[in-house]
């Protein structure tokens, strides 16, 4: 089961990473670079990216209780891991009621876009359970999302993973990994 999850987070983190613009390309192999989020260090980011989860809760407007977790740093494909990062933050959203599941993906599709998020991809995905997958870039926050819906599991949730895009840390300093 671990490593169903484990290889699900990657293969969001994956699909993030090319959204948020930090993942190889054929422009890349003739050294142009995709371009960088900014400047800034891992810990600020990390606050930032917190930020950003905590406003989509406030966006699912239901009833419920998101799970306790960390932003953790990741590298960016291509680039130096002492140089440049990216902040991932995964987290869940278990409704009080199981019925309010639809209601809160149905409320996250209706209102990220009003918010400055741009939907890039929804439907069902390839599980046996069909779970739905909303994935949106906020291009002003240099972050992306992806939010599965998992009704069929015990307890239903939502279950949410926030990426921001490749930073470099300022000079003189090296990444904080966490």
């Amino acid at each position: 089961m671990k490593t169903k999850s484990g290889a699900s987070a990657l293969a969001i983190l994956l699909t993030l990473a090319t959204l948020t613009g930090c993942g190889m390309t054929d422009s890349e192999k003739s050294s142009e670079k995709k371009p960088l989020a900014g400047t800034s260090t891992s810990r600020d980011v990390s606050d930032a990216v917190e930020k950003v989860s905590s406003g989509i809760y406030d966006l699912i407007g239901v009833q419920g209780k998101a799970s306790d977790s960390r932003p953790g740093v990741d590298q960016c494909s291509g680039r130096s891991r002492e140089k440049y990062f990216r902040i991932f933050h995964p987290w869940s959203f278990y409704p009080a009621s199981a019925g309010d599941l639809d209601e809160a993906m149905k409320r996250l599709k209706e209102e990220l876009p009003k918010n400055g998020w741009k939907i890039v991809e929804y439907g069902p995905d390839t599980s046996r359970n069909k779970n739905i997958n909303l994935t949106a870039d906020n291009d002003e926050k240099k972050v992306g999302v992806n939010i599965v819906q998992m009704s069929k599991n015990d307890p239903p949730k939502l279950s949410l993973m926030v990426v921001s895009g490749c930073y470099e840390v300022p000079d003189g300093q090296e990444v904080e990994h966490f």
